[in-house]
């Protein structure tokens, strides 16, 4: 066995519907995880973060050539995967706090393009507070039930 080896992830990175006549196969229910409540959906941010990371990971071990197969495999622009990879630029307290963030209605990686533009970490932390705290406002304000952060 040569010591190169071919390793092929597939990623779909598109939100909404799959297309009209595109390959449709039934799942099952995703089964939580360890230490995942169940019934809880993660939110789409935590799974971004997730993936870049993972993605770095692939990168430093040359699995993965550079953004632009990543962009290939994902079936995303490379300016879509940058913009994923870009969440790597946050504090890595951040980080944490959005991979294990429950739900906030809104937080979106959009919504982090501003914060993860900013060098100064502690600044990205004040400006990531005040995201919380302004969609956590905007959740309790249309349902009271809604936990603290």
């Amino acid at each position: 066995m040569n010591g190169n080896q071919a390793v092929t992830y597939a990623a779909d990175f598109r939100a909404g519907r799959q297309g009209v006549g595109a390959n449709k196969t039934a799942s099952s229910p995703r089964q939580p995880h360890a230490g995942e409540a169940p019934g809880r959906a993660i939110p789409r941010i935590a799974r971004l973060m997730a993936l870049a990371i993972r993605f770095e990971g692939l990168l430093r071990e040359q699995t993965i050539r550079d953004y632009a197969e990543l962009a290939r495999l994902g079936r995303v622009t490379r300016a879509r995967m940058t913009q994923i990879m870009k969440l790597l630029d946050l504090a890595p307290d951040i980080q944490e706090q959005i991979l294990f963030l429950g739900p906030i209605r809104g937080l979106t990686e959009r919504n982090l393009r501003p914060i993860v533009s900013r060098i100064e970490w502690d600044e990205q932390r004040r400006l990531f507070q005040e995201i919380k705290d302004r969609f956590h406002a905007n959740a309790s304000a249309v349902d009271p039930s809604v936990p603290q952060c």
